[in-house]
């Protein structure tokens, strides 16, 4: 279907079943998000295979207007067809892995690995592989990369794409866990385990967490080696602060002055109070509100920062209601917008 941006009217209704309702194809988007419904090794509740769809069906209904960038729906955002066969041959293999996880949970005794396990594990390779292929094809063509999951285990290939095209960079994860568990559960891609795997990269000179508030000791062990490339700002520890005065400003700024110029933003939507996401895998309670996300993503671009890609995970809609996908859909336009703007693509009012 051809799309005219000459004749769209800002104002009106967005088009439907087009990601924020806006003109634009994969071909002729400055930004292009790639959605991957996979949700293999979730380990609580299930649904964020949903995420892709629930949140590009909201997404028509947000207004386009970002109040401090002037024309921000002119940079031109699509989204790929959710690849339906990723989709299928998720909930294949969930099946197979409920089956490992209740031998775990009930205890069960057998000789040797589940043989479950590499069929899962050399899949979810798969996954990355083909991540990684469909990123670099649109770095290549000069375009920025989203990545809109499904689990925390999807952007991993994504992550590996960027450590071929920059020697250096940093990560900055919004989360309420840590996910530096090796092989959670067994699985080696689990989604707990996304940032133990990002960190075998040479390339990534720092990991900054923001929000953490649901880890186990060896987490925090690995948080705390000597020399660690990982610095964690704990929810709690923020909370503390911003008690005895601390502005939230103030905290950003600290945030920031850890990341290195080249920036990739991680975000599982559980890094949110969870009132914003309440049927989000694994909710903990605490964690940031929508505005104070937006307000470190803005200082972060206003520090001259350049953005490099980012992507959205862990959002499961609910059944009888679409808030989970709204706010999703909301946090994923401002993600979009501040990309460009870190990038030379968008400008911001003076």
């Amino acid at each position: 279907m051809k799309f005219s941006p000459s004749t769209f009217d800002p104002n009106g209704p967005g088009i439907p079943g087009q990601l924020f309702g806006l003109p634009f194809t994969p071909e002729s988007a400055e930004l292009v998000i790639v959605p991957i419904p996979w949700e293999v090794t979730v380990s609580y509740h299930a649904g964020t295979a949903h995420g892709p769809q629930a949140i590009l069906n909201a997404s028509s209904q947000l207004d386009v207007l970002v109040k401090d960038i002037p024309n921000a729906w002119q940079l031109g955002i699509s989204m790929l067809p959710i690849p339906e066969g990723i989709r299928t041959e998720s909930d294949r293999l969930r099946h197979l892995a409920e089956q490992h996880l209740r031998r775990l949970e009930q205890g069960e005794q057998q000789e040797g690995p589940d043989p479950l396990l590499p069929r899962i594990n050399e899949a979810c390779e798969s996954l990355n592989i083909y991540v990684k292929a469909t990123v670099l094809r649109y770095l290549k063509e000069g375009k920025m990369v989203g990545l809109l999951g499904g689990d925390h285990s999807t952007p991993l290939g994504f992550i590996r794409a960027l450590a071929d095209y920059y020697p250096h960079f940093g990560i900055l994860q919004i989360d309420a866990h840590a996910d530096l568990r090796k092989a959670y559960e067994g699985f080696t891609y689990s989604h707990a385990s996304i940032m133990y795997n990002a960190m075998k990269l040479s390339s990534i000179s720092r990991l900054v967490q923001v929000g953490i508030r649901d880890l186990c000791d060896e987490e925090l062990q690995m948080i705390r080696r000597p020399k660690s490339r990982i610095v964690t700002f704990f929810d709690d520890d923020l909370k503390a602060q911003r008690y005895r005065g601390t502005t939230w400003d103030a905290q950003c700024e600290a945030i920031i002055r850890e990341l290195p110029e080249h920036v990739y933003i991680s975000f599982d939507i559980d890094g949110l109070d969870p009132k914003l996401c309440p049927h989000t895998g694994t909710p903990v309670a605490g964690g940031l509100e929508f505005q104070e996300a937006v307000y470190l993503v803005q200082r972060l671009v206003r520090s001259g920062r350049k953005i490099i890609g980012f992507d959205l995970n862990e959002v499961s809609p609910g059944k009888d209601d679409d808030w989970d996908a709204n706010v999703g859909a909301r946090l994923l336009y401002q993600l979009c917008n501040w990309t460009a703007v870190s990038r030379g693509r968008l400008s911001v009012r003076n």
